[in-house]
């Protein structure tokens, strides 16, 4: 299985690390126009709603990265798991899209709810 982690947070990169089997594969990426280009083939993607963030507290650098997805002629298929901002952390609006978001996983997130997702697919 291959796994890719947008995130700026070591710390949750680590997680992932630790979270998942020593025969997957794990990618880390910090910026997001990167891990497009690269998460082709993966079997899920998560993605840090902070670390699309062009502004804090704005949501319409998240809004960017959703649109450039399901543009994109391979990252479009690949399932995202979105990890939700932390629950005292204020947006100015949060908006979806039918089918866009394959799970939503609540910080804190630990190696356990790594290990748990791996199983999804």
């Amino acid at each position: 299985m291959r796994f890719v982690l947008l995130t700026k947070d070591e710390d949750m990169a680590n997680e992932a690390r630790e979270g998942f089997h020593p025969t997957d594969t794990f990618e880390h990426y910090t910026d997001w126009e990167e891990a497009l280009e690269k998460v082709a083939g993966a079997d899920l993607f998560f993605v840090d709603l902070l670390a699309t963030l062009e502004e804090p507290h704005k949501i319409a650098g998240y809004e960017k990265f959703a649109m450039a997805k399901m543009d994109h002629p391979t990252a479009s298929g690949v399932p995202l798991v979105l990890i939700s901002a932390p629950d005292d952390y204020d947006l100015d609006f949060m908006a979806g899209w039918p089918d866009f978001v394959f799970a939503n996983v609540r910080r804190p997130v630990t190696y356990k709810i790594f290990r748990r997702a791996s199983t999804w697919v």
